[in-house]
């Protein structure tokens, strides 16, 4: 691989000059830790990554690099936010707004086969007719044993996406119980509801954890109970409805969902108004192409 020099020097960079400076760090070997590096570790992960988010932005960024030279000042070693300013100024900046299916190669990823009943993630079946060629069949990603690529939203479960890797593109497939639990939730709910069936040691079936956060997102609906009534929460019950109330709309463009997938958002609640007034004709601008304008002044 040609990039696995930058790649490992790279991660020997962030190690020297940021990681080794972070209580708890244990180094590559024992020779190169503390003696108690536990009871070190104050650190939670989200914390941790809030650090190395300002390390980048402050330090790496800002930070001189001898690879980085202009032809113009060759004896003068240049940052990476300077070096980028230069090359927008010689070659100018194309914004390119994201699709919908480029918000869909974000999400996180996960590997899953395909059966006869569709596909599982979390403990939630996915299904849909679009995935008839590819049940029992392996996918032509070998490394990954013949399972398929699969993402998904934490804050929405009510879809996935599986990667065409035949015709290309994404499939959108439904959760089975979408018709059921119309409302949208997302991770943090449905782990909740399954860790409250959970204590007593069972493994709770899928309609089960369904009827659990219908019944969380009930009482978040209706408030807080009274003491000694239906309906008090606990205060882990209230965080979670509160964050799962404040993701229930998503907020980036989806792709439109196929014809008979059965998505509920699909049938309108009311009928189609009035025709709209015809606007009139859009004249498009001519698109700045940042690499003839380049050829221009070189």
């Amino acid at each position: 691989m040609w990039g696995k020099a930058i790649c490992e020097r790279t991660f020997s960079s962030v190690n020297t000059l940021f990681c080794q400076y972070v209580a708890g760090y244990t180094g590559s070997d024992v020779t190169r830790r503390g003696r108690d590096v536990v009871a070190e570790a104050v650190w939670t992960l989200p914390q941790l990554q809030d650090l190395l988010d300002e390390w980048i932005v402050a330090g790496w960024q800002n930070r001189p690099h001898e690879g980085l030279r202009s032809p113009y000042l060759p004896g003068r070693e240049l940052t990476p936010n300077e070096a980028y300013a230069v090359q927008v100024a010689r070659a100018g900046y194309l914004p390119v707004p994201l699709a919908g299916e480029d918000y869909i190669e974000l999400l996180p990823a996960c590997w899953r086969a395909i059966n006869d009943y569709g596909l599982v993630i979390g403990h939630r079946t996915y299904d849909c007719p679009e995935l008839g060629p590819y049940r029992r069949k392996p996918s032509p990603v070998a490394a990954m044993r013949g399972r398929w690529e699969v993402h998904y939203d934490p804050y929405d479960l009510s879809r996935v996406w599986v990667r065409d890797q035949a015709g290309g593109g994404w499939i959108t497939v439904f959760w089975k119980h979408l018709s059921t639990a119309p409302v949208p939730f997302g991770e943090l709910a449905w782990d909740h509801a399954r860790r409250q069936l959970a204590g007593d040691g069972r493994n709770p079936a899928e309609q089960e954890i369904v009827r659990a956060v219908q019944s969380l997102l009930q009482q978040a609906h209706q408030g807080p109970g009274k003491p000694g009534r239906p309906g008090r929460k606990t205060a882990k019950d209230r965080r979670v409805a509160a964050r799962t109330t404040a993701t229930a709309q998503p907020a980036w463009p989806r792709p439109e969902a196929p014809a008979g997938s059965g998505d509920p958002a699909a049938i309108p609640d009311e009928p189609p108004g009035p025709p709209e007034d015809k606007l009139a004709d859009v004249v498009p601008l001519a698109v700045f192409d940042a690499r003839e304008e380049a050829r221009r002044w070189w």
